[in-house]
């Protein structure tokens, strides 16, 4: 009689655990199916090579500068917008959404910031441009100085 009690009790956890587990995987399953996919939003790939990048000027792209004005006037691409990383929150009605835009910056890494922070933004047709000012002048290719 008290192995029967036992096996109940033994029974009754394991349900427990079970039904546990299976409230937690529903749970997790729900809440995946509501998170944004950002990988089907995406229209150009997440970086580009700098060989890339002058391609994509040369088709037409709008080529967005987010480094500061001292690095600006030091070089710049041609044709390229200059609208500095700390501003780029409260200027985005200034960049085009119906225009592929490349990210620039002096090595990369303040360009990928702002296209995540683009991307966060809803912009779905903007790269980072690898290597940035440091890899587009290495490659010899045309840049201007000043204002």
């Amino acid at each position: 009689m008290k192995k029967k009690i036992e096996n109940k009790k033994f029974m009754s956890k394991n349900y427990f655990w079970i039904g546990l587990i299976g409230i937690v995987i529903v749970s997790l399953a729900v809440l995946v199916g509501f998170l944004p996919d950002t990988t089907k939003t995406a229209t150009l790939p997440l970086e580009v090579s700098v060989n890339e990048a002058y391609q994509m000027r040369e088709e037409g792209a709008y080529i967005l500068d987010v480094r500061e004005v001292n690095e600006w006037e030091e070089a710049h691409i041609p044709g390229a917008t200059l609208l500095p990383l700390g501003e780029l929150e409260s200027r985005l009605g200034e960049i085009p959404k119906d225009q592929d835009v490349v990210i620039v910056c002096r090595s990369g890494n303040r360009s990928a910031q702002a296209r995540d922070l683009l991307m966060s933004a809803g912009f779905t047709n903007i790269t980072s441009m690898a290597g940035g000012m440091n890899q587009w002048i290495a490659n010899s290719f045309e840049f201007e100085s000043g204002k």
